[in-house]
């Protein structure tokens, strides 16, 4: 997955590249401006020597051509081989134009008159060296304009996205129970405005649906609640019956730990529905819980040919809701029990682990991946295809990790490991 940048990173490089880019066409086009210029002073200079000493040599035919550190003029007369003039000199039609002579950069300007060959040269040394100091000047201007240009919009980035900055604390720091009013009373209205507007239409129907959840959730727990009560109690009455048969009592008995265990899912779940993170106070005896889930359905592994047996020899103290770790117990072991025929399954608990191994037929490797979804259900599964994923949600709440490994025809185990 591609990393994304925050959004006042990606607009300070946005205002970098703007500098960047225009700090390099307005360079560029500073240095063709400046050459043009230069080439059209030399250009204008030459014309204007070679023009006065033209003039001079008209008015004195002994007047000698300029020679400074800069300028250099030839003289070829009419009817010579005009030796006296540089060779290169010596072909080139009138005009301006570019040559070197040993390695060093001249302008030359050439005109003729009545046979007579005037030429003037115009060293560009100091020239060529003032034109790279101004290039040199451009390159660190740029680089300064895309620097300023950087810092500028890492300034500027920050006060644009402040107003979506503050909106993002406020939301953070909201609660359920306590959502906060986004939007201004009064000031400009801007693009801000209507989405802080829009979150607050948001945050008030999130509200409404959190009340209604909680609202529904202690209706039901309430709901529930009594008349497990009421079965509790007649079961107790009824187990107070001395007419009843050994296999009666037994059936009663059933029943009395049947609202038991609902009464503790019926607290689990409820403890799950809340968004704040389980008591890390609370702690339960895990080898207890596991022995009363191993009883459970020792008969049902029994109807199916199958063995069960717990290994769990010492007290173990678990930091976690005792209905929550009866649910992830109880569920693996049906599992377990439910897709083990003829075989055996063991489970294991200690202070760091507990494990539940079968003999069953396994899960092939595809739907590794999934047993753990809501509502998956493998091709050989009879449920719902809750349990795991309610295990794997109560293992995320406490911290617990939770591996699982199988092979077809070769069984399956689940090993719940937890936290130091």
């Amino acid at each position: 997955m591609t990393r994304r940048h925050s959004l006042r990173f990606r607009v300070a490089i946005a205002f970098a590249g703007l500098g960047a880019a225009l700090s390099l066409l307005l360079s560029v086009g500073i240095w063709f401006a400046a050459l043009d210029v230069s080439q059209r002073l030399m250009d204008q200079t030459l014309k204007a020597e070679l023009e006065d000493y033209m003039a001079r040599r008209a008015r004195n035919p002994n007047s000698l051509p300029p020679d400074t550190a800069s300028l250099q003029g030839y003289l070829g007369k009419a009817g010579t081989t005009w030796d006296n003039l540089p060779e290169p000199v010596r072909t080139l039609p009138p005009g301006q134009h570019e040559i070197t002579l040993g390695n060093v950069p001249y302008r030359v300007a050439i005109a003729e008159r009545a046979g007579d060959r005037f030429g003037i040269l115009f060293n560009e040394e100091r020239q060529k060296r003032r034109e790279q100091r101004f290039l040199g000047y451009l390159i660190a201007g740029a680089a300064l304009m895309t620097l300023l240009s950087t810092v500028g919009g890492m300034w500027l980035a920050g006060r644009v996205i402040a107003p979506v900055t503050n909106l993002a604390q406020a939301v953070g720091r909201a609660g359920p129970e306590d959502p906060p009013r986004l939007a201004r009373e009064a000031g400009p209205d801007d693009e801000i405005d209507e989405l802080a507007r829009a979150f607050d239409r948001y945050l008030s129907r999130l509200a409404a649906f959190v009340e209604r959840e909680r609202t529904f959730a202690a209706d039901a727990s309430h709901e529930l609640r009594t008349p497990l009560a009421v079965i509790r109690g007649a079961a107790e009455v009824l187990a107070d019956d001395p007419s009843l048969t050994a296999a009666q009592l037994e059936r009663v008995a059933r029943i009395e730990r049947a609202a038991e265990e609902m009464a503790e899912l019926i607290a689990a779940l409820l403890l799950l529905a809340r968004e704040e993170q389980t008591p890390a106070d609370e702690s339960c005896d895990g080898r207890r819980i596991a022995v009363d889930c191993v009883e459970r359905y020792r008969t049902l592994a029994a109807s199916r040919g199958a063995t069960l047996a717990l290994d769990a020899p010492t007290k173990i103290d678990l930091r976690a809701p005792p209905a929550l770790f009866a649910i992830v117990v109880a569920n693996l072991v049906h599992n377990a029990v439910a897709h083990t025929r003829n075989g055996h399954i063991a489970v294991g608990l200690d202070q760091r682990n507990l494990t539940v191994r079968d003999t069953g037929g396994g899960i092939r490797s595809e739907e590794l991946a999934h047993v753990f979804e809501r509502y998956y259900r493998g091709p050989q599964s009879a449920g719902a295809g809750i349990g795991l994923f309610l295990v794997k949600r109560i293992c995320d709440r406490m911290g617990w990790q939770i591996n699982l490994q199988s092979d077809i025809d070769g069984g399956t185990t689940v090993t719940l490991s937890f936290p130091a």
